[in-house]
């Protein structure tokens, strides 16, 4: 284990016309929203993406946990496919808030074998027009310097503003966790 120093910032889109669309970069790039909560897919794609950036708060959770975070009718889960194969996620969980409704982009990214082809900012496009299709008066969410190299970039080329940083020291393992117990992250 080592100590290090975590920034995490907040961002917000604060309307519909800020964000900057990417379209997909391939015809073999789709968006589907998984309609069905499946507690085990969600867990997948969890462990699949966060793996290799310290996504460790939901590891422990048991298939109940799962069950109840997946069945709420708040949260969407919206899933890139390349050719048939799950290449990345977005969730997307609707928050009330003092007047209206407010969308959080509670988790997004790809699956390492698909990083670098142009498709985190076609699926952040995706996702980003679902959150607006549900009528919010933003759309937010946040990321830290423990995720993948380009997800701040990529959010503030999309028409992101940071409204918030913040930095803490933070106890982490050598290295990222890795999709599942033993491999490599």
């Amino acid at each position: 284990m080592r100590r290090v120093e975590v920034t995490t910032w907040y961002l917000e889109m604060l309307g519909r016309d800020q964000l900057q669309t990417a379209g997909p970069p391939s015809e073999a790039a789709r968006v589907t929203q998984a309609e069905v909560p499946s507690p085990e897919f969600s867990r997948f794609l969890y462990t699949a993406v966060g793996g290799s950036w310290y996504w460790i708060d939901r590891l422990g959770w048991d298939l109940a946990r799962w069950q109840a975070y997946v069945g709420r009718p708040a949260l969407q889960t919206w899933v890139l496919y390349v050719s048939g194969t799950p290449a990345g996620y977005v969730e997307l969980e609707a928050q009330p808030a003092e007047s209206n409704v407010e969308v959080e982009v509670a988790s997004f990214g790809l699956l390492p074998r698909f990083v670098g082809q142009g498709l985190g900012k076609y699926l952040l496009s995706v996702g980003v027009e679902r959150a607006w299709a549900m009528d919010p008066r933003r759309v937010w969410l946040h990321t830290c310097s423990l995720d993948g190299p380009h997800a701040l970039a990529n959010y503030q080329a999309r028409g992101f503003r940071v409204y918030d940083e913040r930095r803490h020291v933070q106890e982490v393992a050598d290295r990222p966790p890795g999709p599942w117990p033993g491999a490599d992250g």
